[in-house]
């Protein structure tokens, strides 16, 4: 009998120890820096939001560095575009050079392009959808192969022999192909005359186009093996990218580390909550204030209800007496701060947001005890999960007004990150383990559609550096996060285990804040008995019924319920299919 070795895990530190690592080295940020080398779409709306749009207050950053996101997705453009001028630079030299051969293959490339176009990134596409784009991309292919057998056979022939070829002397495939290269580069404006050295020059220069396409794509496996190696990571100060020498990079560096995690949150009135995730099960509950019998009530402020509510939290961060400091459980670096929510819409500078510490202390006294439209005061609690990758956070406020109580707890939840980023280790792996041959075929691939792709790397590249230079975002009035690094490379869904643990953060932060809620109104004299009835009631997802006094229902599916009213009394009839006649 054998049993299973377990590798043995690092133990967490007391419950008074910060989390075991900053943000800027989290598993989130290393995998959402990883991200900008594998997906352009997602580097390409991150450089918008934080680099382009400086006008922009960059969003809360739970758990990760945006600052060290937008250092490699700058980083990762910056390779890409220097690739893409090179193998653009070797499709021009290569087409008067090859009499227009190298103009044939855009052909194949243009059908390869189409069919990545047309497939999407969306595993939901119709099945249509998905069938035209694999056919154009199989057309592509076979396409590319019969130019390329076109182009190897030229090369090898002589020059009576290919020009016997152009004027039809030469019959079966030898001299098909021999004639299909001049034919297509007639079409194409080329010179309609490629011998064997044009034919060279072109698979020569289909080599050199190879080789740019692998040394780049070994360089992405440099950096997971490098400087965003999982032991390299947490040193930022070594990471090259954190080091460009871009004077407005390092500028908005400085300042999206100055925002991203201050408890002043300048938000965008149609987005506040930008950055915390989805929404998850919203509370919005009121209850009057009554005496308890034979007790005078006394004065209950807001701040007095959030302070019993945040000394029961901070108990949750306490492992079982029996367990001691060897049990596991993120509750144990649950956080805990006051936030509060101001619109950005109305300051002329975005320097002139209050993130000083003095100018917060006097937002959040003054927030506190008011019933507040624009201007909120939350108790915000979060629990960083499976590495910073799923995140839980909750808004408490409460307030007091007219003898009535009202408690909004918001929930929100960040989706674990996507999956093609969580396998960028494994990619990495994947290309600096292969062998030759599997790099040469996978760069060979690459070539009938890396001009297409090249040019449209620059042109983003372009159209960037001309909305930089003409679209005045330097001088733009201030304005809220538009969107958030971290929802934008979050996954649709997440696992069961995942689903588990989200379910039981809530319920345990949810039952902790109805009980301080419920313990402030019993010590200041206050009936608490509706007060957990609509808990339970919101808890379970029903509808709290006040009174039935005066009243008609029924319950059941199909149950029918009437009433009669003679000199203003009622009289409730009520029947059930699954009462009636028992």
């Amino acid at each position: 009998m054998s049993t299973a070795s377990v590798p043995k895990q690092p133990q967490p530190p007391p419950p008074d120890a910060p989390p075991p690592m900053p943000p800027h080295a989290s598993e989130a940020t290393r995998l959402l820096c990883a991200g900008t080398y594998l997906d352009p779409v997602f580097r390409d709306r991150v450089i918008e939001e934080l680099h382009l749009n400086e006008q922009r207050i960059v969003a809360p950053s739970l758990g990760f560095d945006a600052a060290r996101v937008l250092a490699h997705a700058l980083r990762a453009r910056r390779v890409e575009v220097g690739w893409a001028a090179a193998i653009v630079g070797l499709w021009i030299v290569g087409w008067p050079l090859t009499g227009g051969a190298m103009a044939v293959y855009l052909l194949p490339g243009l059908l390869l392009a189409t069919g990545v176009a047309v497939r999407g990134d969306d595993p939901r596409e119709p099945a249509g959808r998905k069938a035209a784009a694999l056919a154009m991309r199989w057309l592509g292919r076979l396409v590319f192969a019969v130019l390329l057998l076109a182009t190897v056979v030229a090369a090898f022939s002589g020059k009576e022999e290919a020009e016997a070829a152009r004027h039809g002397y030469v019959d079966g495939p030898k001299g098909l192909l021999l004639g299909l290269l001049p034919g297509l580069s007639g079409m194409l404006g080329g010179h309609g005359t490629i011998g064997a050295l044009q034919a060279w020059l072109a698979l020569v220069l289909f080599l050199a186009v190879a080789v740019c396409a692998g040394v780049q794509r070994s360089q992405f496996a440099r950096a997971l093996g490098g400087e965003l190696a999982p032991e390299r990571f947490p040193d930022a100060a070594s990471d090259p990218a954190e080091r460009a020498e871009s004077p407005r990079f390092q500028r908005l560096k400085e300042r999206i580390r100055l925002e991203q995690h201050a408890p002043l949150v300048m938000y965008r009135e149609s987005h506040p909550f930008c950055g915390a995730g989805k929404a998850h099960d919203t509370w919005v509950l009121a209850v009057q204030m009554r005496p308890a019998e034979g007790r005078e009530p006394r004065p209950l402020s807001n701040r007095t209800v959030l302070d019993t509510v945040r000394s029961l939290l901070e108990g949750l961060r306490l492992p079982p007496q029996y367990a001691g400091h060897a049990v596991r459980d993120r509750l144990r670096w649950l956080e805990l701060d006051e936030c509060v929510f101001l619109p950005a819409e109305g300051m002329t500078r975005r320097e002139d947001a209050p993130y000083g510490r003095e100018a917060f202390e006097a937002h959040r006294d003054r927030a506190v005890e008011e019933g507040a439209e624009k201007r909120r005061h939350f108790l915000r609690v979060r629990v960083g999960g499976w590495e910073e990758e799923l995140v839980v956070t909750v808004h408490v406020r409460v307030h007091t007004q007219g003898r009535m109580l009202m408690l909004e707890i918001a929930p929100h939840v960040l989706m674990p990150i996507r999956e093609d980023f969580k396998d960028a280790d494994r990619m990495a792996h994947q290309l600096r383990n292969n062998s030759p041959f599997g790099r040469a075929t996978w760069a060979a691939g690459q070539v009938p559609v890396s001009a297409v792709r090249s040019l449209f790397t620059l042109f983003r590249a372009a159209g960037h550096g001309w909305q930089l230079l003409t679209g005045g975002y330097g001088n733009a009035l201030p304005e809220g996060p538009a969107v958030s690094v971290r929802e934008l490379g979050a996954a649709r869904s997440r696992s069961l285990f995942q689903q588990m643990d989200v379910d039981r953060y809530l319920r345990s932060i949810q039952d902790r804040i109805a009980h301080g809620v419920r313990t402030a109104l019993t010590e200041h004299g206050y009936r608490t008995g509706e007060f957990v009835q609509k808990v339970v009631n919101i808890s379970n997802g029903g509808v709290h019924i006040d009174s039935v006094a005066r009243s008609t229902f029924a319950i059941g599916e199909h149950a029918h319920a009437a009433s009669t009213a003679g000199d203003g009394a009622h009289t409730p009839r009520t029947t059930s299919p699954t009462t009636d006649g028992q």
